[in-house]
């Protein structure tokens, strides 16, 4: 049997930006991404704590060091620059490696988005 877990989750970060014209997807600091071990394309629930949305898109890089978490295309009428979102990826697994997986937890500075 599999299961789906939590794989890495990215607690409180705030929206840098809303590009409803471009193509899709949610734009995160390669530097969170990394220590978060998500990749590029990689699925991403996203948990609005200001409105209570909550959607999914995939992973796109942004440059290094800058904090930036920008929601792209539909998913920017969901957000508004400044609310605090929770980023979220799964995993599928056997019950029994479910079992013993530790998820990467990551809780960036509220400020700026970095890690401390």
């Amino acid at each position: 049997m599999f299961v789906h877990v939590v794989k890495s989750k990215i607690h409180r970060v705030k929206v840098t930006g809303a590009d409803l014209n471009y193509i899709g997807s949610i734009t995160i600091d390669q530097d969170l991404m990394d220590a978060a071990n998500i990749i590029e394309g990689e699925k991403v629930q996203i948990v609005n704590n200001n409105n209570g949305e909550r959607l999914e898109t995939y992973a796109i890089p942004g440059p290094r060091n800058s904090g930036e978490i920008t929601l792209n295309g539909a998913a920017a009428r969901k957000v508004a620059k400044g609310d605090v979102l929770i980023l979220i990826t799964y995993a599928m697994m056997d019950i029994e490696d479910a079992k013993k997986f530790k998820p990467k937890l990551l809780f960036p500075n509220e400020e700026n988005n970095l890690l401390k």
